[in-house]
């Protein structure tokens, strides 16, 4: 008698044993865990910390110096305006000295 194989049932075995091993391998998985260094991040998050005040205390320097901006700005245009009507009474007074020399 011959011996015959079962080729069909032999390939289904198979893949019954590899679908098995890799269930397994995939639920026994563990993710390495990595060392974490608490310090550091710690350290970090400070840092962060530090940056938003430091920016604070820029922000208080630019407005000062906006302010000191704005009132030079205020002194120009006021120190201007003087000017113009010291500018202006001049010739009043030489116009009427002329008009006095223009009388006699």
């Amino acid at each position: 008698m011959a011996v015959t194989r079962l080729e069909r049932k032999g390939r289904k075995n198979k893949n019954v044993a590899k679908k098995r091993v890799a269930t397994i391998q995939r639920l026994s998985f563990v993710p390495v865990i990595k060392k974490v260094d608490v310090d550091a991040i710690k350290k970090e998050f400070d840092a962060k910390k530090v940056k938003p005040a430091e920016k604070a205390k820029k922000l208080e320097v630019k407005a000062e110096k906006s302010i000191k901006v704005e009132k030079s700005k205020k002194a120009k245009k006021l120190d201007s305006k003087a000017e113009k009507s010291v500018k202006v009474e001049k010739p009043e007074k030489v116009k009427a000295s002329k008009a006095k020399d223009s009388e006699e």
